[in-house]
């Protein structure tokens, strides 16, 4: 008996560690060809954060730059009431390629960032896991490198959220947003 709970338990401890890396991650990323303006056009998440505020947001713009290290800057413009809030947040690489790692210094939760699929040209599929005190979520964004995108985009974004546990209610595509003349916090 105790051979046995202890041969249960090993197998639940594998198939914990398998699902956390079961995010995968763009075949041959190349990271110079993700920098530049995007679009985010959709988001995912199973976050209390993201179901109480999702009424209220739209579409952003996000420049990715690399830094002189390898790792990404990424800088987020969106609306927020009359004015635009700009945030600022640094991916450092880890060993695997198109795989980051971020802290936020706001509320000390680690993310694990993946670069799911992308043609850099088009689209980019996000996928992140967010761990903090109080549990972990998961985000899944859709960045396109325009403001709109065919509806096979859209689509394969709602089938990678829903593959990742994420309910209809949780997956959300961003309304548009005039270009904001409204000056930055």
């Amino acid at each position: 008996m105790h051979a046995t709970l202890l041969g249960v338990l090993g197998l639940a401890l594998l198939g914990a560690l398998q699902a956390q890396d079961s995010v995968p991650v763009q075949t041959d990323f190349q990271q110079d060809k993700l920098t530049g303006r995007w679009y985010s056009i959709g988001l995912a998440s199973n976050s209390n954060w993201f179901k109480e505020k999702k009424h209220l947001m739209k579409m952003c713009t996000t420049v990715i730059s690399a830094t002189a290290d390898g790792n990404l800057e990424v800088t987020s413009t969106y609306p927020k009431g009359d004015q635009c809030e700009k945030r600022n947040s640094l991916y450092i690489k880890t060993e695997q390629p198109g795989r980051f790692s971020y802290t936020s210094p706001r509320w000390g939760s680690k993310h694990d960032i993946h670069v799911v699929e992308t043609n850099y040209e088009e689209y980019a599929l996000v996928a992140t896991q967010i761990s903090k005190s109080t549990g972990s979520s998961i985000m899944v964004l859709l960045y396109s490198r325009t403001k709109e995108l065919s509806p096979e985009r859209l689509e394969r974004f709602t089938q990678f959220s829903r593959e990742q546990g994420l309910t209809d209610d949780e997956i959300l595509i961003l309304p548009r947003t005039g270009e904001s003349s409204r000056r930055e916090r």
